[in-house]
């Protein structure tokens, strides 16, 4: 399992978090893709200098990376728990 997921998210080493060992303690889902959409908005606007939007679109890849990584963990969650119930049915 954690093969597949390291080969989805090659570049993703973050500290531990009990919910999802690759994430920080304090990261959150919803608060990754406001900041990811804020940045593709002053991406957009132009307000930012040439050298600037290639910083803030490397860090926008890194947290859809992130974003990426809490939706595989949470799957593989939710695949496991499908075949619990269907393996009790059975």
């Amino acid at each position: 399992m954690s093969d597949v997921f390291d080969a989805a998210i090659p570049n993703v080493s973050l500290p531990a978090n009990p919910a999802n060992p690759r994430l920080p303690p304090d990261w959150n889902y919803e608060a990754t893709v406001a900041k990811v959409e804020a940045i593709i908005s002053r991406i957009e606007t132009g307000e930012l200098e040439l050298a600037d939007v290639f910083d803030q679109f490397a860090t926008a890849v890194e947290h859809l990376r992130q974003c990426e990584a809490f939706l595989i963990h949470h799957q593989q969650q939710m695949d496991l728990l499908v075949e619990t119930i269907l393996d009790e049915e059975f």
